[in-house]
């Protein structure tokens, strides 16, 4: 069986960049790097930093695996009732190599030190992913959380191990979808108040609270972040496709703070819910439970209506997410 040698190069410092783009499996020429959860960027495609990705190997950047839940159908076959999507598993081989024993064996040791960090518990007790990037030609990129699951245990074959070896790397995702790390901001205010009786017709921004439309680039749906200006006495969110809605009450009992004021910010999120004053204090209880729900942005244009009872110059709606794909 013949054995793979390591080419004589002299790696780059620390931090190199990501390399020239290689044909990957699923999805064509691409760079890919992977950052830890200590933020160190660690570059995958770039055979001069010291390792490097065997394209033939790599598997799982393809959509995503689904649960189908079906019902028989009385006529033989059956029907689709619900599709589940599922974590998705990423095998990523890499070739580690060094110009001795003792530079192949920190390199190694580094590296899998990189990945098997996402599975130690941070100090607030979780336990934070690492995050692997796939970037086009183009400049466009698509990321996804990963975990270490296994593979990082070399060939054991005879003459691995010594400035060589390669690991087949499972990498584990609890979200299967791809996010574009390009966030979308999307900006609505109150509209400039002309008096009725000027005798000059007056002209006010297109992009204004009320009925608007919001459109998710994406695949499947994403969950976004809300930020509310006051002045605002009421806030109520409507997605007039699907007709559901949820109304914030600052005046509420389980808020006890009275509407918004010029200025003063409130930023709701999605997934997980939450709701939080601009001085970190939870407003959750002031939605209108248990009819309120969270909703989400299909891919696509969203007609949605925001609805700023109390609203006045400043008022404004700012809402921001970053699309979700099926592959990579």
């Amino acid at each position: 069986m013949p054995l793979i040698t390591a080419p004589v190069i002299t790696p780059p410092p620390e931090g190199g960049g990501a390399g020239t783009p290689v044909p990957l499996p699923e999805i064509g020429y691409a760079t890919a790097t992977y950052t830890d959860p200590s933020g160190r960027v660690w570059p995958l495609t770039n055979e001069a930093a010291g390792w490097f990705t065997l394209a033939d190997g790599v598997s799982g950047l393809g959509a995503a695996p689904y649960e189908l839940t079906s019902d028989a159908h009385p006529r033989g076959g059956a029907r689709l009732r619900y599709a589940q999507p599922q974590p998705r598993a990423i095998v990523w081989p890499l070739y580690v190599y060094g110009d001795t024993h003792v530079e192949f064996v920190a390199r190694w040791r580094a590296l899998a030190s990189a990945f098997t960090r996402t599975l130690r518990e941070g100090p607030d007790g979780r336990r934070p992913p690492g995050w692997l990037e796939i970037s086009r030609p183009d400049g466009t990129c698509r990321r996804i959380a990963v975990y270490y699951r296994e593979g990082f245990e070399g060939r054991g074959s005879r003459g691995s191990g010594i400035v060589s070896d390669a690991a087949a790397i499972t990498l584990w995702c609890e979200d299967p979808y791809w996010i574009d790390p390009v966030e979308i901001a999307v900006h609505r205010e109150a509209g400039a108040l002309g008096s009725f009786f000027t005798p000059y017709p007056t002209v006010s921004s297109s992009q204004v609270l009320g009925e608007t439309e919001v459109t998710n680039p994406g695949d499947v749906v994403v969950w976004p972040q809300w930020t509310i200006t006051g002045p605002a006495s009421l806030i109520t969110f409507t997605h007039q496709g699907t007709g559901e809605s949820f109304s914030l009450n600052p005046a509420s009992p389980n808020v006890g703070h009275g509407a918004l004021l010029a200025g003063q910010r409130v930023t709701i999120t999605t997934d997980p819910p939450s709701v939080r004053y601009q001085d970190g204090a939870n407003w959750v209880g002031g939605l209108n439970w248990p009819s309120a729900v969270l909703w989400g942005l299909a891919p696509g244009v969203n007609p949605v209506t925001f609805q700023l009872n109390g609203s006045g110059p400043g008022s404004a709606v700012d809402l921001r997410f970053n699309p979700r794909y099926e592959t990579a």
